[in-house]
């Protein structure tokens, strides 16, 4: 019976949710958006996803994936993008007053990538409710 309790543990501790907190207004979520991607310019990945988790409810063992996938592909960023050449904000958009996209540039000598933060308000507050990065920023035109 032991065991039978330890293996609750266990799935019970992987699959839970990172999320533990809420951002009360949109300045928060703005200030959010541009620390996390000050540190994915940085490459201070794992700073950047413990930053996001707080607000994000996905489960931690996802997020922690998904981190890992991140440092993987960063390490090779300068050497196939060139230098980095800094980041902006280039769009905001909206649905009502329950849901907000921010999309950043991180700017190279090559070619750019995105950073796109989605957010989910509730009767708590704003949580994340998706992050993604990619090199599509030609489907911003």
């Amino acid at each position: 019976m032991k065991k039978f309790y330890l293996y609750l543990l266990i799935i019970f501790t992987t699959t839970a949710t990172s999320q533990q907190k809420y951002l009360k207004d949109l300045n928060e979520v703005r200030d959010l958006s541009i620390n996390s991607t000050k540190l994915f310019y940085d490459y201070k990945i794992t700073d950047c996803f413990n930053l996001l988790s707080e607000y994000w409810p996905m489960p931690s063992n996802e997020i922690e994936s998904l981190e890992n996938q991140t440092i993987k592909y960063v390490n090779i960023f300068d050497e196939r993008y060139g230098k980095k050449n800094g980041f902006e904000l280039i769009k905001t958009e909206k649905i009502s007053d329950f849901a907000l996209r921010e999309t950043y540039i991180i700017k190279y000598e090559f070619t750019a990538i995105r950073l796109i933060y989605t957010y989910f308000k509730n009767d708590k507050g704003w949580i994340i409710n998706a992050f993604k990065w990619d090199d599509s920023f030609s489907e911003e035109f």
